[in-house]
């Protein structure tokens, strides 16, 4: 593995500890980002099971993007994961940035999330 690699999995994993203290039983709400594409998963940890998932990729939005890489993408993918976590019954989570910084496409998904309903 490359150092940049590296480096990403232990920031990751940092992240990630700091929430499980911090959850309370709540979902994470997390976030992979591509270099094309962006992807959130509403995780049930307790359970080990997916709540809702939503991605640049979904038939509903991407005829309506012009790239699956940008803010715009990235808003639409937080209304839509919003809207699937609230069918689903979810409406409080925790938000797991993956070890990303959260400025740009991370910042605009948790925005529009929160619009959306979802509380974090």
């Amino acid at each position: 593995m490359s150092t940049k690699n590296e480096a990403l999995i232990k920031r990751k994993a940092r992240v990630r500890r700091a929430l499980r203290a911090a959850a309370n039983g709540r979902p994470r709400l997390s976030v992979f980002r591509s270099s094309k594409q962006i992807y959130v998963q509403v995780i049930d940890d307790a359970a080990g099971t997916t709540l809702a998932a939503a991605s640049s990729l979904d038939k509903g939005i991407k005829g309506d993007l012009k790239t699956g890489a940008n803010v715009a993408a990235a808003q639409a993918v937080g209304k839509l994961v919003a809207e699937r976590a609230k069918a689903a019954g979810v409406s409080k989570v925790i938000f797991d940035r993956s070890g990303y910084i959260f400025h740009g496409r991370v910042k605009a998904l948790a925005d529009a999330a929160r619009e959306g309903g979802l509380e974090f």
